[in-house]
C-alpha cells in the first residue's frame, strides 16, 4: 500500500471529529470530518456505520505506528458492483480533478501560442 492508493477498510469507531477505520489488518487510520465531503457535516453516522467496509483513499502513511491519515472525499467510498457488469473506477472523477488545472494551462500556452 501507498501514498495515493484506494483500499478497503472496516470502521471501527465514530467520534464527532471523524471516524476511525482498520485497514489490512495492520493500520488504523483516521477520516477527520474534514476528510468527508466537501461541505458541512451534519452527523457522521449519515455516513459510515461501525463494522460497515468502505474503500478510502490513502493521503499519508505512517509506518513506525502503523497509522494511515484518511479520506473519502471525492471517491465513491460504498461501491457496490454486485447488481451490474459495469466496474466502477474506485477514484471516481478524482484522476480527472487531478489533471484540470495541466489540461486548462496546456490549452491556454496553446492558444497563446496559435495567437502569435
Amino acid at each position: 500500500m501507498n501514498k495515493g492508493d484506494i483500499v478497503p477498510a472496516e470502521v471501527t469507531g465514530i467520534e464527532e471529529y471523524g471516524f476511525f477505520v482498520k485497514v489490512a489488518d495492520k493500520y488504523n487510520g483516521l477520516i477527520h470530518i474534514s476528510e468527508i465531503i466537501e461541505g458541512y457535516v451534519n452527523n457522521i453516522h449519515d455516513y459510515v456505520k461501525v463494522g460497515e467496509t468502505i474503500y478510502v483513499h490513502i493521503l499519508d502513511i505512517d509506518e513506525e505506528h502503523n497509522q494511515m491519515k484518511l479520506s473519502i472525499k471525492n471517491i465513491n467510498y460504498r461501491i457496490n458492483n454486485s447488481n451490474n457488469n459495469v466496474q466502477e473506477s474506485l477514484r471516481g472523477f478524482l484522476p480527472l480533478h487531478e489533471k484540470l488545472d495541466d489540461w486548462t494551462n496546456e490549452t491556454l500556452e496553446e492558444i497563446k501560442k496559435n495567437n502569435n
